[in-house]
């Protein structure tokens, strides 16, 4: 008895304090500040841990096996990890709240930091393929989290929102790389592999970014969104009882804003991945690799806030033409550069960077736009697996081309795959059918 008792009184104090934000627009967004401000902070833990895998994943695998051709397995197998750990977040988050998804995530992530430095230290290329597959789940959290913004947020400032959570990320992005030479001589010191020592800052920072989503994020944005969304939705059942349960979704915002963050990620992913290996072969040690890596991974967060706002005044299909002509320019460049020349490819890596950042951002905001609070998490969750698959195919077939022709051939694929944004802002531009309609219940 006692038990139902404290279980009957928890859930009226849930529902008390869910009603006092339902009833008050300024608590909304008061909530809505501090939400973005936790994720912030975690965001910029988040950010450190991600680079580590980028920065120097492949290196270790051409270490540890003694060829080319399966450098581009790191990114692959970090993103499938993503792909499995996008889709758990995102279930976990419809069902229990960010905090839940996001702090499962992050804390995975770490996890499987800790093993890739075991795999390094006992040369067990396995388990370091399979610490990749666990350690692509803080990947994944870090990018989902772009979305706990956008839960209170009204639609002139959910490209704000993200950008907000995706420049943050730039601060522990950038410091991540540029620390590898730092984080080689902690490894060495304590009998670990230098090429392991970012991953145990990335270790730290995962655990950390949890941990901050752990204790910080109450009251959870998203459990308080959909509160307000079934409240609205009582109060319009009163007009109209055929419609009561009834929201409308936008598919076809749903399948553009999906393709061009795919495409954006299949172009970003394939140039990043071979750039370190492409680097060593031409006399660069791992700290200029790890400066252009720095350069590039803050030129994918750093515009950040500016593309949220011109996002959402100048649209969202205007920006996905800049990121394709971005892109374009990237692959070029790359493609033209001599391999020894480290300005050139800091200049490619900082165009590849913005424009995946134009991309991901403008569809991040097409999948919010096209999507309701009864299955969004759900729906961000599949279409952030699509974009980890993507990513890993990518990383998987650039290490075969590069090693089959050569880094400027996949710098001018990756180039022309760009140009085929264009057919999607066209479709996205046709005269659209009815919008279909959803029972919020299923």
């Amino acid at each position: 008895m006692a038990i139902e008792d404290n279980d009957s009184k928890a859930l009226k104090t849930q529902a008390s304090w869910l009603q006092s934000y339902i009833e008050s627009p300024e608590k909304q967004r008061q909530l809505y500040k501090r939400t973005l401000f936790i994720i912030v902070m975690s965001q910029i833990f988040g950010g450190a841990g991600l680079a580590a895998g980028v920065t120097v994943g492949a290196l270790l695998v051409q270490d540890m096996l003694g060829t080319d051709s399966f450098a581009g397995l790191p990114v692959a197998f970090l993103t499938l990890g993503s792909a499995s750990a996008a889709l758990i977040v995102g279930r976990l988050t419809q069902r229990f709240g960010r905090r839940m998804g996001l702090t499962t995530g992050f804390l995975a992530g770490g996890v499987g930091a800790l093993g890739v430095i075991l795999a390094a230290t006992t040369d067990n290329i396995i388990l370091l393929f399979a610490s990749l597959l666990i350690y692509g789940a803080g990947t994944a959290t870090n990018l989902q989290a772009r979305y706990a913004g956008t839960d209170l947020a009204n639609s002139t400032q959910r490209a704000t929102a993200v950008s907000i959570a995706m420049v943050s990320t730039t601060l522990g992005a950038v410091a991540g790389p540029n620390l590898v030479g730092v984080m080689g001589g902690v490894a060495i010191s304590i009998g670990i592999p230098p090429l392991a020592g970012p991953f145990i800052l990335g270790a730290a920072a995962f655990i950390l970014a949890g941990l901050v989503i752990l204790i910080f994020l109450r009251p959870d944005p998203f459990i308080v969104a959909k509160a307000i969304a079934e409240a609205k939705d009582t109060n319009n059942s009163k007009n109209s009882k055929a419609y009561s349960t009834t929201q409308l979704t936008n598919k076809r915002g749903i399948i553009v804003g999906a393709t061009i963050m795919v495409l954006t990620q299949i172009v970003m992913v394939s140039i990043m991945t071979m750039t370190p290996v492409h680097m060593g072969h031409h006399g660069h040690g791992l700290n200029a690799i790890g400066l252009v890596i720095g350069f590039h991974i803050g030129a994918m967060y750093l515009p950040s806030l500016i593309t949220g706002i011109l996002v959402d005044k100048m649209g969202r299909i205007t920006m996905a033409i800049a990121a394709g002509a971005t892109l374009l320019a990237s692959g070029i460049v790359a493609a033209l550069a001599p391999g020894d020349s480290l300005p050139f490819l800091i200049l490619a890596l900082v165009l590849l960077g913005m424009g995946w950042n134009f991309g991901f951002i403008s569809g991040t905001a097409l999948i919010v736009d096209a999507t309701n609070i009864t299955t969004r998490a759900k729906t961000q969750g599949t279409v952030d697996v699509l974009i980890a698959l993507s990513g890993a195919s990518a990383g998987a077939m650039s290490g075969i081309v590069v090693a089959s022709s050569s880094y400027a051939t996949l710098s001018f694929v990756g180039s022309t795959l760009s140009l085929l944004l264009i057919p999607v802002v066209v479709w996205s531009r046709s005269k659209p059918k009815k919008q279909v309609l959803i029972n919020s219940e299923e």
